[in-house]
């Protein structure tokens, strides 16, 4: 697809550009945040973290990978990064609330998608889980609010009340 073509489809259609600009903006924050927090906290390796996220797909195996399986794992988040505001703004077409109100609604989506995270997509994959602490709950649902709800939701609005 062209250069042109591409501008107009994301003219046209501004769910398009609520999940690609949505996903980016969430999908840095949710990084950042990671590497600040893990990184500088807890004086962890960000290619470590990235391997860590890729764990989900190969397992205890992707620690000895390098710098490819930290690709991966950047490439996952970003792929969960752009299925949250997918999902978001497939939601809200259907639930006005999540437009009219995204200083409530994001931050609540936030916390869901946390949840939903640890409960349901961490569990069903390869990586291993590690105990329980609500110290890194406080500080996931903290970073999900921030760094994931609230710039799926702001973004989602913006470009729908553009439309």
């Amino acid at each position: 697809m062209s250069e042109i073509a591409t501008r107009l489809a994301m003219h046209q259609h501004p769910a398009l550009r609520a999940i690609l600009r949505g996903g980016t903006l969430c999908g840095v924050l949710d990084i950042t945040a990671a590497f600040v927090v893990y990184g500088g906290y807890f004086n962890v390796n960000p290619v470590l973290i990235l391997q860590g996220i890729a764990s989900g797909v190969l397992g205890s195996s992707a620690f000895q990978g390098g710098y490819p399986v930290a690709l991966l794992g950047l490439l996952l988040h970003f792929f969960i990064a752009f299925t949250a505001t997918f999902v978001y703004v497939q939601l809200s077409r259907w639930v006005s609330f999540l437009v009219r109100y995204v200083y409530v609604s994001g931050p609540l989506y936030g916390v869901a998608v946390y949840f939903f995270m640890q409960y349901i997509v961490i569990p069903l994959s390869a990586a291993r889980k590690g105990p329980f602490s609500f110290k890194m709950m406080v500080i996931g649902v903290v970073i999900h609010i921030l760094c994931v709800g609230l710039p799926i939701s702001v973004t989602t609005r913006r470009y729908y009340l553009k439309a």
